[in-house]
């Protein structure tokens, strides 16, 4: 009976905790959720929901058979996720990407937990260790973990935590945005979940204003950084846009700016460049700047922002900012079911770990989840399949990177073990892809198939 069955406590309701609590939950285990929000804030957060989406509302492609996270987002609704849940049914219009209302989304997620009987949560802070009488415990404090737990961890493994810096895109108010120069499409007309092909607000560019733009962005005010700050290294995939252009001047027309797939219906042919919006809320009335994560002073951003054609009005819901994330050396620190080897009753999971991008955080929460309610029961709970998208993930957290030179990574086909050429399997383009996600799917259904049902509550 779940009464007989110990609590696991989780430390972090973001979408890591809050799907490691809902596999737990859901396999017949009582959960403590511990969020320290509202009591004690961070630099990012804007409520105290759990799941809150802090940056982009996108959880990217949803392609499963071309695409490394499309892929892992079906292996996850295939496992039962209560975050792709929620995603499905807040999804909003965003070409070939899955992208949510971010308020929609989180509620569902904190809604659907408080319901489940066998899930309780805290609103405390955690500062430092978990006391010793947890016995099992998952640590998915995120990016942001609470300097007491950070400084505790630092201590316990004798390692000092990687950190780097994670930039959030401004958010525009749709009915600022000059409709006459800016047009709906989607790179190529490609439409995908929750849209029509026509997902994206396009703002055109010609090589003056784009040479002027890049300009104005390299001249602008930054955020300074203090000293202990100074050496902190970006993640490649949400680097500052004017970091970005600080690499060469063509840069951004070949990143977020890229226009190909794009037509200016006004002119009829492909612009030099062009800055996207993507729709960030259900009702339509919100949009963020695609690709456009900043460390400019906020009064630059609007002066800057409004040299864009289509956005010379343009009032923000939110401007761009940055915060601080803080991950472990996992190669190093954690086993292959992502406990600590130094404390094994400590599990980690989400972007602590070294994992990037709201997916993986969430897939990784499923994985501790389910290690640790297979430990309640009494069962072992292998790993899944290095095939998988879960487990390739996996595999590079916990030993597939080198430990020395460990950086955050999203998911992608690079850390999947090869195809058989004995099987005359593809090696390359778009069919060895679709192979390895074929693949994957038949290996995680295996897998699946081989744990014992969830017990009921």
């Amino acid at each position: 009976m779940a009464s007989s069955i110990k609590h696991v406590h989780i430390v972090g309701g973001g979408l890591a905790g809050s799907e490691a609590a809902w596999q737990l939950a859901e396999a017949g285990v009582p959960v403590v959720l511990h969020e320290m929000r509202p009591t004690r804030g961070t630099e990012a957060h804007l409520t105290e929901n759990l799941a809150e989406l802090v940056c982009s509302n996108s959880f990217r492609s949803d392609d499963a058979a071309n695409n490394a996270v499309g892929l892992l987002h079906e292996e996850m609704r295939r496992a039962g996720s209560l975050i792709m849940r929620a995603a499905d049914a807040h999804k909003l219009p965003a070409g070939g990407a899955l992208a949510v209302d971010r308020h929609g989304f989180s509620a569902a997620v904190q809604e659907t937990l408080l319901a489940h009987p066998l899930v309780t949560l805290e609103r405390a802070e955690v500062a430092g260790l978990p006391p010793e009488d947890w016995d099992s415990v998952i640590v998915a404090t995120g990016p942001l973990t609470s300097p007491a737990l950070a400084e505790a961890l630092a201590k316990l493994t004798g390692e000092e935590s990687l950190a780097f810096f994670d930039a959030i895109a401004p958010i525009v108010h749709h009915e600022s945005i000059d409709l006459t120069i800016a047009w709906k499409q989607s790179r190529y007309d490609k439409g995908g979940p929750g849209g029509d092909g026509a997902d994206y607000l396009n703002c055109p560019m010609e090589k003056p204003e784009y040479e002027a733009f890049v300009a104005a962005l390299l001249a602008g005010d930054k955020t300074e950084f203090k000293e202990w700050e100074a050496n902190t290294p970006y993640f490649n995939g949400c680097q500052p846009i004017e970091v970005i252009a600080a690499t060469g001047p063509q840069t951004l027309r070949f990143g977020p700016m890229k226009p190909v797939g794009l037509r200016d219906p006004r002119t009829g042919r492909r612009p030099w460049a062009v800055v996207q919006l993507r729709q960030d809320n259900a009702l339509g009335t919100l949009w963020n700047i695609v690709g456009f994560q900043t460390k400019l002073k906020h009064g630059e951003q609007t002066r800057i922002f409004r040299t864009i054609p289509g956005l010379e009005k343009a009032e923000f819901a939110r401007l761009g900012g940055l915060h601080r994330n803080t991950f472990l050396n996992s190669p190093r620190l954690l086993d292959a079911t992502l406990r600590l080897k130094a404390m094994p009753r400590l599990r980690f999971a989400g972007q602590i770990t070294g994992c990037e991008g709201y997916v993986e955080s969430a897939a990784v929460g499923l994985m501790t989840g389910r290690f640790a309610a297979a430990e309640r029961h009494g069962r072992t709970q292998a790993p899944p399949p290095a095939t998988t998208a879960m487990g390739a993930l996996l595999g590079h957290i916990t030993g597939g990177a080198d430990a020395t030179t460990f950086q955050p990574m999203n998911v992608n086909f690079g850390l999947f073990p090869p195809l058989s050429p004995d099987a005359g399997a593809p090696t390359k383009g778009k069919e060895r892809k679709q192979a390895m996600s074929a693949r994957a799917l038949k290996d995680f259904d295996n897998w699946l198939g081989q744990q014992h049902a969830p017990i009921a509550a």
